[in-house]
């Protein structure tokens, strides 16, 4: 699905990546970790064409990325922190989403209903909580029922009801052939969603592969003991 070969980022002579492989496969649920400072965002938008690598490459079901910048059709994207603009509403904002695409007979709107946004979208961005702010961030990046989901920190200020509604719908998009990329600092959540997963450390890739067998090379019940481990002692 998308392929990483010898990427190299660096940001005014300080290495960000150096020389980056890996494969993310199709239909699975990837997750990137690692400490602050690894790589991990500088990735992520490498991947979404927010940035462009300084060396090496990166192929989309088998074709480059580069000026065209057509691919990102297909991936939904959850940052971090949405910037939204605040005089607008989220009924208003997805709308605008929505014309924009011109493609609205296929648009997924169900975390709208689980989350009980309801009432909540008719509210200006300036007077919702957080939450209410992350959940309109992961309706819009599910809305078109993408062939690639990117997910910064999801569950990142939602409560545990929302947290779950969330975790089951990135489960059903995995079941529905899509394929997933997530990052996040909670290691259980990581445990109950991730296939596989891709550890940074100082721009590099140092663990890249199943889940399953990373807990195998470190004897480790959970990831994040897993993790802890690679990041105190490495990997055999």
């Amino acid at each position: 699905m998308i392929e990483v070969r010898g990427l190299v980022k660096r940001f005014g002579g300080a290495p960000a990546l150096r020389a980056i492989e890996l494969s993310i496969a199709r239909g699975r649920v990837t997750a990137i970790v690692g400490p602050n400072g690894a790589g991990k965002t500088t990735l992520m938008k490498t991947l979404l064409g927010l940035t462009h690598g300084d060396g090496g490459k990166i192929l989309f079901d088998g074709e480059r990325i580069g000026a065209d910048p057509s691919y990102r059709a297909r991936i939904g994207y959850m940052p971090q922190i949405a910037r939204f603009p605040e005089n607008l509403s989220g009924a208003e904002l997805i709308a605008f989403v929505r014309d924009l695409r011109g493609n609205p007979a296929d648009v997924d709107d169900d975390l709208v209903e689980r989350f009980h946004l309801g009432d909540q979208l008719a509210k200006p961005f300036r007077a919702m909580s957080g939450g209410t702010r992350q959940k309109v961030n992961a309706v819009l990046a599910f809305l078109f029922r993408p062939d690639v989901l990117v997910l910064d920190e999801p569950t990142s200020g939602l409560d545990p009801v929302a947290s779950a509604i969330l975790k089951d719908k990135i489960l059903e998009a995995r079941a529905a052939g899509r394929t997933v990329i997530v990052t996040s600092h909670v290691m259980s959540d990581l445990d109950a969603l991730a296939d596989d997963i891709v550890f940074l450390v100082d721009g590099e890739v140092a663990f890249a592969g199943r889940v399953h067998d990373l807990k195998l090379a470190t004897r480790q019940l959970s990831l994040e003991r897993a993790i802890a481990q690679v990041m105190l002692e490495g990997v055999a």
